[in-house]
């Protein structure tokens, strides 16, 4: 199968990134070290190409009602400018994806799902749309840029008018970046360092990737790859689609009560709500290595001190910010309490760790 581009694929290129495939597209895996790249971000500013993300626009009087029937959150209470997360239960107890809304204005909203569900939850949304709401796939014409740290006020403050320091946490603006107009800012981020994610069209993606790089040049702005992408994230817990949570996982196994509403009906609530009310025999957990020398990794088994297998890991890494092994997974419930030990079987020795609450990394 031939590799989707992203608009900037050459840039990445002529930048010395490793290229990997990812998602079905070719996307820059790291410039210079995951490490250095982590680094960055947690202390000054690095900017993602994330443009094999996905975006749907949702228009019309049914756009909310389709909305509404599709994720288990509740968009109602949405108004401009303001993003939900949220995921898209499946008929038979897992999740088809997670995903952000965006409320543009009323009637109109703005989907960004993963990349590697493009085609899955467009085809999915639309069996649900039998009421006429308008939707439009913008996913290829748009670049997705993460500019993400502490100094990503300080480098996008000068290339708008619009008052970055003011933006809550999971709000938008749409206006003129670096002398183009129409572009999404949004304050979600993926790293728990703070920033804003920038959605352009692709003609212009090069003008802003180049204005952001000037703008930063004072606070040695560097471009990240997905390798820190993904220490980031896991850093703050955040689960990744394809690992921490797929089409067989349970929302309420995975945590992800919290963006579950039973105010309205969607696709499976009647038993998510069994399952939330009766409880869930596994649950998601979030563990740090005692024992040194172990790197977690995902598909590792978790063990209990009688060695029997309690869980398996789904997200591992050495934390760059921790000097340590964490990782993600699911085990019995009875495993699940904080600081409750466990063994992870790393190169056939099972080697000590312990659950933590989420986030890993507190700033």
């Amino acid at each position: 199968m031939d590799l989707k581009k992203v608009a900037l694929n050459d840039t990445h290129e002529k930048l010395g990134a490793k290229m990997t495939p990812f998602a079905g597209f070719n996307m820059p895996l790291r410039y210079t070290s995951d490490i250095e790249e982590h680094n960055t971000v947690r202390n000054g500013v690095g900017v993602f190409d994330v443009s094999h993300m996905g975006e749907f626009v949702i228009t019309g009087e049914k756009a909310l009602d389709l909305i509404q029937r599709v994720i288990s959150n509740d968009a109602a209470k949405l108004y401009d400018g303001k993003i939900l997360y949220t995921y898209l239960p499946n008929e038979n107890g897992g999740i088809v994806d997670d995903l952000l809304v965006y409320r543009i204005r009323e009637n109109e909203y703005y989907l960004v799902v993963n990349a590697s569900n493009i085609e899955k939850d467009w085809n999915w949304i639309s069996k649900f749309n039998t009421e006429g709401a308008n939707m439009k796939n913008v996913s290829d014409a748009t670049s997705l840029f993460a500019v993400q740290g502490p100094k990503a006020i300080a480098t996008l403050q000068k290339l708008t008018e619009i008052d970055l320091a003011s933006m809550e946490y999971y709000t938008f603006k749409i206006g003129t970046l670096a002398g183009i107009d129409n572009v999404i800012i949004s304050a979600t981020g993926y790293t728990g360092s703070g920033g804003f994610e920038i959605y352009v069209a692709n003609e212009n993606a090069e003008k802003m990737w180049n204005a952001i790089f000037e703008a930063g040049a004072e606070f040695g702005i560097k471009p990240i790859g997905l390798g820190a992408r993904d220490t980031l994230r896991l850093e703050m817990g955040f689960c990744l689609y394809g690992n921490d949570i797929d089409d067989t996982t349970s929302p309420i196994e995975a945590g992800l009560g919290w963006v579950t509403k039973f105010t309205k009906q969607f696709t499976n609530a009647d038993a998510i709500k069994k399952q939330k009310e009766e409880g869930v025999s596994r649950k998601l957990i979030g563990f740090e290595m005692i024992d040194k020398g172990g790197i977690p990794r995902s598909h590792y088994e978790i063990k209990n001190a009688q060695n029997e297998t309690i869980g398996v890991v789904t997200s591992g890494s050495q934390s760059p910010s921790l000097s340590k092994g964490i990782g993600m997974g699911y085990v019995d419930k009875e495993y699940s309490a904080a600081n409750t030990e466990i063994y992870i079987s790393i190169r056939q020795k099972n080697m000590k760790a312990q659950v933590v609450k989420l986030p890993f990394y507190k700033k």
